[in-house]
């Protein structure tokens, strides 16, 4: 017995060593197109690849419920149009968030609002006013706070690198003056509610610009004689240094002591541009997002912060035909609008049951996805009962689970006991919130098993 106990203990920690060391990549998910599959068809493939944080660029209905009970994580947006609204009042901003989000909770994982996007260095005719974004920004976290959400979903915007008067060297660069007391405002705002500061960085458009200066390994990711900065800091690839010029930026500011975290909201290659675009080729791009994919699954930092892990959203999950701009904005997508890929790049989750860990087309069928290991968050059997009951009303709670299979009429009432009901409560907010062994703690009386508890025909989530 001692024997089955340990090898149980050692595939347990096992477990938890590989949930914690590996992370998982965001993408963007754009729909400025006329033949995308449908958000159902793209929710339900992702669930079998490394995919586990999705960025759209709306609200709209259709994605929000294809998400719910997927495990992956949403980032929301108010468009750039609808940016001076939400900033006139607070109560605009609870009218957005209870039409557009709040009916989608908690089955949907919305994790973050993204304000605009790149709402300070669009040059388009809206005359977008730079201090109603802060504005948008403070009302709707306001609205989070009041609904008790502020923990669970975060108020940040994307900004493009022209937000920064200079990127290079990396040690130096600031933000560009006229944008300096707005991004004074924003970055301690983001550090209050400790929301990340996100950046759409593209070493291609660096590259396109300047390809006599730039080299395209470096661009790709890929130079490892590196790039040195004056203070020492040696870059082997331009989106590390692009990155720390933002860290750069706002230690300026006086944010060099205060917890920032910065996530890279878009990053990608098109495979396909213009005829004076002759660095965007299936195989750059293949070759840009492979790096970039293993960058965001390396949990490292960047030369000035190697410890800081940062979160990346690839650009993009689909080639979008109705998108304006050049022939390159129209390509930068890993799929083509009909599902078929535009070039290999691998996708596979090694820890993802019901498929072969391969990614199938958005045309192929698919049966049994499931995504992650198959574990499941129970109530330990002998945790105090009171215990279990305060964590019961908190999965249940606001922002919490959907718990109406537990009420009477559901299918897993009975029995009708504490910890019966707590360990459906407790899977389901272990199963939303990305099954990592920190969300099973539950004060001491949540346990990690390998055995599904479902039984008759209450059935228990679980991957």
């Amino acid at each position: 017995m001692a024997t089955t106990n340990h090898n149980h203990l050692f595939l347990f920690l096992l477990l938890i060593h590989l949930l914690h060391g590996v992370s998982a990549v965001g993408i963007n998910y754009g729909t400025l197109g006329n033949n995308l599959p449908s958000p159902k068809r793209v929710a339900q493939l992702l669930q079998s690849t490394l995919i586990d944080k999705v960025k759209i660029y709306d609200t709209n209905p259709d994605i929000l419920q294809a998400f719910s009970n997927t495990g992956i994580d949403l980032i929301v947006a108010v468009e750039n149009s609808h940016v001076s609204n939400l900033s006139s009042t607070p109560s605009a901003a609870d009218q957005w968030f209870s039409a557009r989000v709040l009916p989608f909770l908690p089955a949907t994982s919305v994790v973050a609002i993204a304000v605009g996007n790149e709402y300070l260095t669009t040059d388009d005719d809206d005359h977008l006013e730079p201090k109603n974004l802060f504005q948008a920004m403070q009302n709707l976290h306001a609205v989070l706070v009041a609904r008790g959400l502020d923990r669970k979903i975060k108020v940040t915007t994307p900004h493009s690198m022209a937000v920064l008067a200079s990127s290079f060297p990396p040690s130096s660069s600031t933000f560009a003056l006229n944008f300096i007391p707005i991004m004074t405002s924003i970055i301690g705002f983001l550090s209050d509610t400790a929301a990340p500061f996100m950046v759409n960085a593209y070493p291609y458009f660096a590259f396109r610009n300047n390809p006599n200066s730039v080299n395209l390994q470096y661009a790709l990711l890929g130079n490892s004689t590196g790039v040195r900065d004056p203070k020492g800091y040696v870059y082997t690839n331009m989106l590390d240094a692009q990155i720390d010029a933002i860290r750069s930026a706002i230690n300026a500011l006086g944010f060099g002591n205060r917890t920032m975290e910065i996530t890279v909201s878009e990053s990608g290659w098109p495979s396909k541009g213009d005829p004076g675009e002759t660095a965007a080729t299936p195989d750059n791009a293949k070759t840009y997002n492979t790096r970039l994919i293993e960058r965001a699954q390396s949990n490292e930092g960047t030369p000035m912060r190697p410890k800081d892990k940062i979160d990346i959203f690839v650009f993009a999950l689909f080639n979008e035909n109705k998108k304006n701009g050049g022939a390159s904005e129209r390509n930068f997508g890993i799929f083509n609008g009909d599902g078929s890929k535009v070039y290999d790049v691998d996708l596979s989750c090694e820890f993802c049951s019901g498929t072969d860990g391969k990614l199938q087309g958005f045309g192929e069928k698919v049966s049994g996805v499931a995504r992650g290991p198959s574990v499941w968050c129970v109530a330990k059997p002998h945790a105090e009962e009171k215990v279990v009951q305060e964590v019961l009303d908190f999965c249940c709670g606001p922002g919490g689970v959907d718990c109406r299979e537990i009420y009477e009429s559901g299918d897993c009432f009975g029995p009708d006991k504490v910890h019966a009901h707590a360990s459906y409560a407790m899977n389901a907010y272990y199963q939303m919130h990305g099954r990592n062994y920190w969300n099973c703690d539950f004060k001491g009386t949540g346990l990690v098993t390998f055995s599904d508890p479902s039984y008759g025909t209450c059935r228990y989530s679980g991957q």
